[in-house]
């Protein structure tokens, strides 16, 4: 028996003893992350504000197992934040779809959440009408034109069924009781328990023939952003939704499959934004001492556009050496103007050379230079 037919669906329940402590310091963190962030200049919240959204929307992506480029993801987000990193990759129509949904939730947060909203949502992920080779329908609630909506695994033939929603039938009622109740607990419920059931509640009625978990994702950062009240969003809930993919699915199977109370839930989705403000404030150390990388060279020869790309690169966390055949390929540009490009950045103590030596030298980078 699926939660959604269990006697007294959708009157979820949870024991608020258990989940006090967990949300108390869940606000605590919550508050201190933002604090420390309203401390930083508007072109380093800026900054910040780019890299975690552009987490969001490539992992929010990629829970889903589809792959976006990194690269137009960042210069898609830029270009709405009037960022000079707009423009560098080409537009993604997908993409573009992702980005507008994200951000949609987090600087409209003011405004109410509709049929039209969501269906909007769902055209811009799916702006051909299809989900990989299927035809599905667009900007509407699900029909079940091919049998019950399962959430399945596994090779054809063999697959395991993880969940199964309620029937189509059910559908705008189920959505209607979702819409308001998202309406009244805006001032009545603790945000990160709004946002936590909201994200549960619509995955569970899966309303839509593909994109229910990134929608249902996007809600959720919809619910906090009401919380927040700033429009901005400077940690990505999806990137550690997807740093624990494994245990994100189990947990939501569980509940799915259980009774009315979601503690267990609300418990996982508690600790999860907690560790998603523990990355954040490692991401935004990055972003500054970047920006401080920056400062301290300013007075310097300048560097060559192919430079400071591969020095942003490097400050970003380039894996692995750079070497000349990997600066060819970032910059498009000859080996011989890389190795003239890497001499330059070695000789002013920005690059070292690794050990070893070949036509394949590698070299790691100075931070202290």
């Amino acid at each position: 028996m699926y939660i959604w037919e269990r006697q007294g669906w959708p009157h979820l329940r949870w024991d608020d003893t258990r989940l006090l402590p967990l949300l108390t310091d869940a606000r605590y963190r919550q508050g201190a992350f933002l604090g420390t962030m309203r401390t930083l200049g508007f072109d380093l919240r800026l900054q910040s504000e780019l890299e975690a959204t552009a987490d969001d929307v490539v992992t929010t992506s990629a829970i889903e197992g589809e792959v976006l480029d990194r690269a137009s993801v960042r210069s898609s987000i830029a270009r709405r934040l009037g960022l000079p990193d707009a423009g560098v990759a080409p537009a993604d129509r997908k993409v573009e779809g992702v980005v507008d949904m994200i951000l949609d939730a987090i600087r409209k947060y003011d405004e109410p959440l509709t049929p039209e909203r969501i269906f909007g949502w769902h055209a811009g992920l799916f702006p051909t009408g299809y989900s990989g080779i299927h035809r599905i329908d667009v900007g509407s609630w699900r029909a079940d034109k091919e049998g019950p909506m399962q959430v399945v695994s596994g090779a054809y033939g063999k697959q395991r069924v993880h969940y199964q929603a309620p029937p189509a039938a059910r559908v705008p009622l189920e959505m209607q009781a979702f819409f308001d109740w998202f309406e009244r607990g805006s001032g009545s419920l603790d945000g990160l328990l709004r946002a936590g059931l909201a994200h549960l509640w619509f995955v569970t009625i899966h309303p839509l023939d593909d994109g229910n978990g990134r929608i249902a994702r996007a809600i959720a950062d919809l619910a906090i952003a009401q919380t927040e009240r700033i429009g901005h969003r400077f940690y990505s809930m999806s990137s550690q939704i997807q740093r624990d993919r494994a245990a994100y699915y189990d947990i939501l199977e569980a509940t799915q499959k259980g009774e009315l109370d979601v503690t267990n839930w609300l418990d996982w989705f508690t600790q999860s934004y907690v560790r998603t403000i523990d990355a954040a404030e490692a991401l935004s150390d990055k972003v500054i001492a970047k920006a401080k990388f920056w400062q301290s060279h300013a007075t310097e020869a300048p560097f060559s556009d192919r430079q400071q790309k591969v020095l942003n690169r490097l400050l970003e966390g380039f894996e692995g050496g750079i070497t000349a055949r990997k600066w060819s390929s970032i910059c498009g540009c000859s080996m011989d103007t890389a190795q003239r490009d890497i001499g330059d950045l070695v000789r002013r103590g920005l690059l070292v050379r690794n050990p070893g030596g070949s036509k394949n030298t590698s070299y790691r980078f100075n931070w202290a230079a």
